[in-house]
């Protein structure tokens, strides 16, 4: 059975306590609760393969789900699945022309975050095949 810490002001940074003139300014400048739960909705929306897939797809051309499923070599059913999802979270949109519905990214700052995020990887890859 292990002993729990006790972190309380004398065990904390050599008796001292807590810092609070650093604390306060993180304290005061918190993301609002509203907020980190829509990044965290939007981080879950992106951990999934088929999303990264599909929104990598569509930052090269608008397509429909007839395509995209082509593409990943998915059913539409399914592709249909995640881009509703995705629809929610406005990491993609749609238009319509007749009876077919084309969809794309919904803005830059979604892709931003999706290159810089690949760049990321990519680097890191980099490393670790010099190193």
């Amino acid at each position: 059975m292990s002993k729990l810490i006790n972190l309380n002001a004398e065990s904390c940074c050599g008796g001292s306590g807590a810092h609070l003139n650093a604390v306060e300014p993180c304290a005061s400048s918190a993301l609002a609760d509203d907020t980190v739960k829509q990044l965290s909705e939007w981080f879950k929306a992106l951990s999934d393969p088929t999303r990264i897939r599909i929104l990598s797809i569509l930052a090269q051309r608008e397509l429909c789900v007839c395509d995209l499923a082509e593409a990943l070599g998915m059913t539409q059913s399914a592709i249909s699945h995640q881009l509703r999802y995705s629809r929610t979270l406005r990491l993609v949109k749609n238009r319509r022309d007749g009876n077919t519905i084309y969809y794309t990214h919904d803005d830059a700052h979604t892709l931003g975050l999706l290159q810089m995020a690949i760049d990321h990887i990519d680097h890191l890859q980099k490393e670790n095949s010099h190193g």
